[in-house]
């Protein structure tokens, strides 16, 4: 099974697949984007590494022959089973001539293959590469890194099919004379599928270019990736000669004859066999164009043309301002100077140079012979410079006369050509061969940067799993099966175990010692969500009820009747899985048992055959051992000043009327019983008799705020059905009324006191909505002032501003708790409020912050009625308390979320609604079994809307393993980043926020350095190895550091740090994932006419195009970015103008067209925006417009504005930080 990914800064052996274990469905998926080649899989190559002149090069055998790995550095003449260039890497020098040549299956999406530097190499006897003698040496180690991948399959998106000059998929190798081929402009011109839209062809990209200008599809004419690639023989060329770049109209390698399978659009090399023939040149869609020595490092996948001077890595992408240049996409200028070389291109390691990878595991006997992939040599990014070559990407040219080394011909397989240093020409299909000369031959060489296209893509991953999993129900049954991800959608059926809409682990395989653990770092934990609502396709839990007896329950440990307990002594007793203990079975649940020792009726009762059920109680799980009465709804409403002046007062009233008829209720044809009531307040409070009797509202004003009563217990608390014309007079009044109020300062604490009091005196259980404006400055308990100070951001006493200002508000959620008060607050604040600290008695009683600041009712009214319908209306349980118990060696230790502990182990919750999670970390206290594993069982103690006490089961039974290499098999990495993420966002309470990314880096390279000690094949320090499901960790795990919270730009208020901080202590897997890691679709590929999205795009902008239009959500928000250059038609079907001046940037929602195109586009907003439990409000971005910086902020692989490093520089970070570790 492929287990890890491989990325290499010096020369390895490949241990496997660079992108893991090949799985159905990996197609390629296009990393689409501006530039860059995407080859097959999604990874674009850059160079085959020049292993120097030799004829015993051999390619790696097929997988399964892989050779002992040693530790360190083996000797020079060490046996080298698999080339030094992995399996079916390229290699510039004639291959050994006695195998037959193997074809790649198809269906294989990635194969083995690692990500290796090529540099000068000793010739193929050493099984790794000399240690680099010089500077120079080195930089031509860490020139090229490869990642290895096979062919998509045809049906991977963003690939056109093989254009006709392509070898037919099931075409052997043949080692034929190199192929003819036409002349570039028919190779450009081929049409291009549709399917070739995902990844951006550039004239639908860019809208302006005529097909037969297409880019390059094999822009980065790296060498064709079948199997050893043989360049043409050029003179010799010292290495000095080699930073410029070659003339662009020769073919790059044109001896690699490729298989080309079914990549589509060929973004790059295609994926080759391992042949062991010297080859004929790799019949690219066009004509080849690059130098007899190694081809530039990066020509972006753009446009034919010369290629322009780029800026630094480090700097934005040129695509405001200036001419277009190629690094963006454009059409780079025919004739243009060439590009300065780069620096962080080449050479030794930067910052931004990330440790290439490879991936390993046993190679699978499915997965056939190792493939020379597509993409092993990766093609710069586009923000790079095609630049000066170096010698560092292949070593010393050829020498001409060598063995197969066919002779170099121009683009058109015409004359043939010699190389000719700085002569940097067109792409082919252009006339001018006489391009300026690049840089002097002597150009020192530019280091180069690690391309994005070759490191870990989620796009890809999550493609990947959708492929794979998203077509088969998951069934519950097997216990320790990792589920499909949060971004696929599946089926559920319950088997036994808890489905994984309710609880998911960050590992499925736990270890079996409290030393393994602490080894690994692995955090053991999972993500609860008790009330999860579940699509209409799949069974609510079944509400079972044992009369009253009450739930059968283990004597020791109280577990409930679960699949787990093992009914003994012909169905008289049952062993409990939790603790052992034996226990009597009453009379009245005896059931006899089968020939397998299971009860007779087991599949006929939930609690032996379900991992999820709901058990009615009896009056013994009750407060007071009493019935609880229905619960109650106190809407409380701000109305000072600036609430009436923002229209807030006016809307909730409005709102309120229509909304009382939807209150909670469990049969939809039966009137909910919940009560409600109503206040409204300012410096002092007003309370409002509603009952039915009476003609008109009374008020009842209560300006003692420092000592809170409620003055009227009968009429308060009403039925809406019975009381209904007295609340809707009210509700037309209460604006009317403080139309003209003048009064400035509000109270806070008062206000949940008088709710909480009222529900005390009705003895029930309830919610509070207030509807507050400003920091409440007017004397009264809980009085705030103004703290904050952006001086303090960075410092040690930072984390004083997470904390509430007073305590005062810490023992009003105690008593709001132990009286089943929760609190949701819907704040509207036009300064600071202070979230941190009003924030305190919703996060600790279960309930929500929606926060709206500089509300302005013609753009934020939608958002906040939304937020209100769904927030008034969605299933909640009241009271709750819920208590984890798992078998005997670990325990649960730590909890994170919105709740309350008085003690250890229960977790109280006035409110416990559908959108919860309670996140639970566990320990070891003991050893635990491979044969029994652990067992987990969440019960939640609860009232639900109707006023029944009930109780919700979930169990879930994960393995055991004394292996690291099967803990690391079996981990969630989106769940692990959701327990990352609140357990870092708690520590700012206590920590400085530098000591909390710290320790999260810190954590996060043990976990890797932990699995390349004892899980990866020996492999020298510069390559990079990731476990296979933890693979995107690094770049999940960097936007939790620069997220707002614990890395805030200049302009983030403290507010919303708060908000969000207590926000995401409550979200679930796939909220967080979003939040964190941002879902980007490229609209311009939308087809109508399928219910399909377009494939996402990675979060950077230089997968933006200008002539695209992208659709950005992360939960919270929805961004519609528009290019500059967007195609008329497009815009006339989203905006009804065909100009993109003519676009308002300040709209919130599309207008209704009636065209396909606008109803489908406003499908998947309305279905985007019922996924997530808030309502996103919609941006319209432009681009170069001022909003285009907050759009920005969320393109997450990119460098943000407060220090957040990229994806690129992260993952070399992560990279320095695990070999510190090691060594």
């Amino acid at each position: 099974m492929r287990d890890e990914l491989r990325m290499n800064v010096n020369q390895q052996p490949h241990m496997a697949t660079p992108y893991g274990q090949p799985q159905p469905g990996y197609q390629g998926y296009p990393q689409p984007g501006y530039g860059g080649d995407h080859v097959p899989s999604g990874y674009p190559a850059q160079y085959a590494p020049y292993n120097g002149p030799g004829s015993a090069y051999q390619q790696g055998p097929p997988q399964g022959t892989r050779g002992p790995p040693t530790s360190g550095a083996p000797p020079v003449s060490g046996a080298q089973n698999y080339s030094q260039f992995g399996q079916g890497e390229n290699q510039n020098g004639p291959p050994p001539m006695g195998a037959p040549p193997q074809r790649p299956p198809v269906s294989q999406p990635y194969t083995p293959g690692a990500v290796n530097l090529p540099g000068p190499q000793h010739p193929y006897g050493q099984r790794f590469g000399a240690p680099p003698v010089s500077m120079q040496h080195m930089t031509n180690q860490m020139a090229s890194m490869q990642v290895g991948s096979t062919a998509p399959s045809p049906a991977g998106p963003g690939y056109a099919p093989p254009s006709v000059s392509q070898a037919a998929v099931s075409a052997p190798y043949t080692p034929a004379a190199p192929p003819t081929f036409p002349p570039a402009s028919t190779a450009s011109s081929q049409p291009l599928p549709t399917e070739a839209l995902a990844q951006a062809p550039p004239h639908s990209y860019y809208g302006a270019l005529p097909p037969v200008q297409q880019p390059f599809q094999n822009a980065v004419p790296t060498f064709s990736s079948a199997g050893p690639t043989q360049p043409q023989a050029p003179p010799p060329v010292s290495p000095q000669s080699f930073p410029q770049a070659p003339p662009i109209s020769q073919p790059p390698f044109s001896t690699a004859q490729v298989h080309p399978g079914p990549t589509q659009s060929y973004r790059g090399p295609l994926p080759s066999t391992q042949s062991s023939f010297p080859r004929p040149p790799h019949p690219t869609s066009q004509p080849s164009a690059f130098p007899a020595g190694p081809p530039p490092t990066s020509i972006p996948s753009q446009l034919p043309g010369v290629m322009q001077p780029q800026p630094p890595v480090s700097q934005p992408s040129p695509y405001h301002s200036g001419p277009p240049t190629t690094s963006t996409g454009f059409p780079p200028q025919v004739g243009a100077p060439p590009r300065p070389s780069f620096p962080g291109m080449q050479g030794p390691p930067m910052a931004s140079q990330g440790p290439p990878m490879a991936s390993q595991g046993p190679p699978m006997a499915s997965q056939g012979p190792p493939m020379a992939q597509a993409n092993h040599i990766l093609p710069t990014q586009p923000g790079m410079p095609p630049g000066p070559i170096n010698a560092s990407l292949s070593g010393p040219p050829p020498q001409p006369g060598m063995q197969g080394y066919p002779p170099q011909q121009n683009g058109a397989f015409g004359q043939v050509r010699g190389p000719q240093p700085g002569y940097t020409g067109p792409y082919p299909g252009q006339p001018n061969y006489g391009a300026p000369p690049a840089a002097p031959a002597s150009a020192p060489a530019a280091p180069k940067r690690l391309d994005p296209d070759s490191i870990p893509s989620p796009i890809q991953v999550i493609e990947d799993d959708k492929a794979n999993k998203g077509s088969e129900p998951f069934t519950t049954g097997v216990r320790g099966q990792a589920p499909p991800l949060v971004t696929t959608k599946f089926q559920v059926k319950d088997q036994g175990n808890a489905s994984p809409r309710y609880i998911r682990c960050t590992a499925y395989n736990m270890p079996c010692n409290s030393d393994m653990a602490k080894q690994s770092q692995v955090p053991l934990a999972a993500v609860i969500k008790p009330l999860a609502p579940l699509p209409p396709d799949e069974t609510p839990p079944y509400l079972v009820d044992h009369g009253e007896s009450g739930p059968i329950r283990c004597n020791r440990c109280k577990a409930y009747m679960c699949p787990y307990m093992q009914f003994i002594e012909g169905g008289r007793r049952f062993q409990c899985g939790f603790c052992n203990c034996v226990t009597e079975v009453p009379p009245n649940y005896f059931q006899h048992l089968d020939h397998t020792g299971k009860r007779v009726d087991c599949y006929d009762r939930p609690e032996l055959s379900m991992g999820s059920y709901d058990f009615m109680t009896t009056v013994d799980y009750c407060k007071n051992n009493k019935f609880p009465q229905p619960p109650a709804f106190i809407f409380l409403i701000d109305v000072s000043y600036n609430a009436v002046k923002n229209g807030t007062v006016g809307i909730v009233c409005q709102e309120l009327k229509t909304l009382l008829d939807y209150l909670p209720r469990e049969n939809p044809d039966v009137e909910s019983n919940i009560r409600v009531g109503f206040v409204t307040y300012n410096k002092v409070l007003h309370f409002y008799n509603v009952k039915a009797s009476l003609a008109q509202p009374q008020m009842m004003v209560v300006s003692d705020v420092a000592d809170m009563f409620v003055p009227l217990l009968d009429g308060f608390l009403v039925s809406v059905s019975e009381s209904r014309v007295v609340i809707e007079s009210l509700l037309d009044q209460i604006p009317e009324m403080f139309a003209d109020t003048r009064e400035t300062e509000t109270v806070f604490g008062p206000v949940i006191q008088a709710g909480l009091e009222a529900l005390k005196a009705a003895d029930c259980a309830g919610k509070l909505f207030v509807f507050h404006s400003s920091l409440p400055i007017a004397e009264a308990p809980g009085k705030l002032k103004n703290r904050e100070d952006k001086k303090l951001v960075g410092t040690d006493k930072e984390k004083t501003l997470f904390q509430p200002q007073v305590s005062f508000y810490n023992t009003l959620a105690k008593e709001c708790v132990a009286q089943g008060c929760c609190v949701d607050l819907f704040l509207f604040p036009n300064q600071y409020v202070d979230v941190a600290t009003l924030g305190v008695v919703p996060t600790s009683t279960g309930g929500s912050i929606y926060k709206y600041t500089y509300f302005q009712a013609p753009s934020d009214q939608e958002r906040f009625l939304n937020d209100l319908r769904r927030d008034v209306q969605k299933q909640v349980g009241f009271d709750a308390v819920m208590r984890v118990r798992t078998s005997t060696g670990i325990r649960a230790t730590d909890f994170f979320g919105a709740f309350y502990m008085s003690n250890t182990t229960d977790v109280e919750l006035a409110g416990l609604d559908c959108d919860k999670t309670v996140t639970v970390e566990f320990r070891h206290d003991d050893k635990l079994s491979e044969e029994t594993g652990a067992l987990m069982q969440c019960a939640v103690l609860y009232t639900s809307c109707s006023g029944q006490r009930r109780l919700r089961i979930h169990n879930m039974a994960v393995n055991c393993c004394s292996q690291l290499a099967d803990l690391y098999r079996n981990c969630e990495t989106d769940t692990i980043i959701n327990f990352f993420a609140k357990y870092a966002y708690r520590s700012v309470l206590s920590s400085p926020t530098k000591n909390v990314r710290d320790s999260l880096v810190n954590q996060c390279a043990q976990i890797l350095a932990c699995y390349r000690k004892n899980c990866a094949s020996p492999s020298s320090a510069g390559q990079l190895i990731l476990p296979e499901c933890m693979k995107l960790l690094p770049v999940y795990l960097n936007c939790v550091l620069k997220s707002d919270v614990l890395q805030p730009g200049a302009d983030v208020s403290l507010d919303d740090r708060a908000y969000l901080r207590q926000l995401v202590s409550t979200m679930d897997v796939a909220e967080s994932h979003v939040f964190f890691y941002p879902h980007l679709l490229p609209l311009q590929k939308l087809d109508v006419e399928s219910m399909a999205l377009p494939m996402a795009v990675r979060d950077s902008e230089e997968r933006l195009s200008r002539g695209g239009v992208y659709l950005l959500e992360n939960g919270l928000n929805i961004f519609l970015w528009v290019g500059v250059s967007a195609q008329q038609e497009l815009l006339q079907n989203i905006f009804g103008t065909p100009a993109f001046s003519q676009i308002d940037p300040n709209m919130t929602s599309l207008p209704a067209l009636d065209n396909p195109f606008s109803k489908r586009l406003r499908e998947i907003i309305e279905s985007v925006r019922a996924q997530r439990s808030r309502y996103m409000k919609l941006m319209v971005v432009k681009q170069e417009d001022k909003l285009e910086l907050i759009f920005k902020h969320f393109l997450v692989e990119d460098k943000s504005n407060s220090g957040g490093a990229s994806y690129v520089d992260f993952l070399c970070h992560m990279h320095k930080e695990i070999r510190q570790l090691l060594s």
